[in-house]
C-alpha cells in the first residue's frame, strides 16, 4: 500500500482518546554539522527523542548535551560504534521502555523533513500499518532529477528486497525514514536484526514473519551539503547475499514450517522439474558432444518440457506468495513484549537533556 502526501493527513489531529506517544530515534555518526538544525526542526508533536551516539568521532553527542536545553532530549552513548542499525536497535529499546506508542527513525544528516512526523505516525494510530517507510522514488519529477546509477542501484535493490521480504509493493528499501508500533518492536528479534546498512531490509524480512502490515509514503529527499556513507557499489555484494539468505529462510518457515500449502508443493515440483530437465538435457548434450550424433527431437523435448513445466510451477508460487501480502495491521492484536537488553549493544551512558 502506497500513501499520497496530502493536507488531510498533515493536518490529522488526534483525538483525546487516540492520542498516542511520539518518540523519534536519531543515530547519530559525523553528523556534527546537521544534528542541532535537525533536532530545532522537530515539532511538538513528538513528545520523546533519543539521540544515539554510535562511538561519534566528532562527539555528536557531547554537542547536543552541551547545547540543547530540550527536555524530550535523551543522549544515548555507545561503548562502541555498532552501526547505524544498531544504534536504531538501542534507540527503539530505549524508545520501548520510555512508553513510546510509535517510534520514528530520523537519520542526524538532514536530510529527512521532520514536518513529515505526522504523516509518517497517522496511519499507525489509525490502525492502518504496523509500519511506514518513505518512497523517494513515485513521483516521476523528482526521479528525473537523480543519477542513473543511484535509480539502476536502487531498482535492483528494490527487486532484491521484495523477493527476500514478501513485501512486494514496497520499493526505496534503504530509505531510513521510517516509523513503527512500539507493540510490534516488541515482538521483533532485536539482537538478530543487522547492525549495519542491510538494517532497513532486514527488518522487512523480520516484519513479515510476524504478518504485520507496511506500507509506503511517498516523500521528497532533501539534498544539502550532507555526504552519504552508503555505496551501491561497496553494499551490493553483502545485500545480495543477505537477501539470499533471507529469502531462503522466509521460504522454509512460511511454506515448510508453520505452514504447507498449494505454493509449497508448486515450489518442490517447480524445482524437481528444472533439475530433472537440467541434467537430463546435460547429459545427452555430452554425450552428443563425445559420440558426434545430434540428439533425438523426443530427447532434447524430454528435457526441455520440464524445465518450461518447473518455470511455470514457480511463477504460479511467486503469485500465491504476492498474494498473501500483509495489509492488516497486527499491532492492535498484540501484547507488549518485555525487551531483553542482553544480547542489545552496550551503551555507556544515557543523559537527558536539560532546561
Amino acid at each position: 500500500m502506497i500513501l499520497p502526501m496530502n493536507d488531510e493527513t498533515a493536518n490529522f489531529e488526534p483525538t483525546s482518546d487516540l492520542k498516542k506517544i511520539i518518540a523519534v530515534v536519531i543515530p547519530s555518526y559525523r553528523v556534527r554539522a546537521h544534528i542541532l538544525q535537525l533536532l530545532a526542526r522537530i515539532g511538538p508533536e513528538v513528545d520523546q527523542i533519543f539521540v544515539v551516539d554510535d562511538a561519534c568521532p566528532e562527539g555528536s553527542g557531547a554537542l547536543v548535551l552541551a547545547q540543547i536545553r530540550d527536555q524530550r532530549v535523551t543522549v544515548i552513548t555507545h561503548e562502541q560504534n555498532q552501526g547505524v542499525g544498531g544504534a536504531v536497535i538501542t534507540g527503539y529499546r530505549f524508545a520501548v521502555e520510555a512508553g513510546a506508542d510509535v517510534v520514528v527513525k530520523l537519520d542526524g544528516d538532514g536530510q529527512m523533513d521532520p514536518a513529515l512526523i505526522n504523516e509518517f505516525v497517522n496511519p499507525i494510530i489509525k490502525g492502518k500499518a504496523d509500519y511506514v517507510k518513505g518512497n523517494r522514488f513515485f513521483n516521476v519529477e523528482d526521479v528525473a532529477s537523480m543519477p542513473k546509477v543511484r535509480l539502476l542501484g536502487n531498482g535492483v535493490l528494490s527487486f532484491m528486497n521484495k523477493i527476500s521480504t514478501g513485501y512486494w509493493k514496497t520499493f526505496d528499501p534503504t530509505n531510513g525514514y521510517t516509523a513503527i508500533s512500539s507493540i510490534v518492536i516488541s515482538h521483533l528479534p532485536l539482537n538478530k536484526l543487522s547492525r549495519r546498512y542491510f538494517f532497513e531490509s532486514d527488518i522487512l524480512f523480520r516484519l513479515n514473519l510476524i504478518n504485520a502490515a507496511v506500507s509506503d509514503l511517498q516523500m521528497k529527499a532533501f539534498y544539502g551539503d550532507e555526504k552519504s556513507n552508503l555505496k551501491i557499489s561497496r553494499i551490493f555484494l553483502p545485500f545480495f547475499i543477505g537477501h539470499i539468505r533471507n529469502f531462503l529462510k522466509r521460504l522454509l518457515y512460511n511454506y515448510f514450517i508453520r505452514d504447507f500449502s498449494i505454493a509449497s508443493l508448486e515450489v518442490l515440483s517447480g524445482l524437481a522439474f528444472i533439475l530433472f530437465g537440467i541434467l537430463f538435457g546435460g547429459y545427452h548434450w555430452m554425450v552428443s558432444v563425445e559420440t558426434g550424433i545430434p540428439a533425438t527431437t523426443g530427447t532434447v523435448m524430454l528435457a526441455a518440457l520440464p524445465i518450461f513445466l518447473g518455470v511455470q510451477f514457480v511463477l504460479a508460487s511467486v503469485a500465491y506468495d504476492v498474494s498473501l501480502l500483509p495489509n492488516q495491521p497486527v499491532g492492535p492484536l498484540l501484547k507488549r513484549n518485555r525487551l531483553d537488553g542482553e544480547l542489545l549493544p552496550r551503551v555507556r551512558s544515557a543523559m537527558r537533556c536539560e532546561k
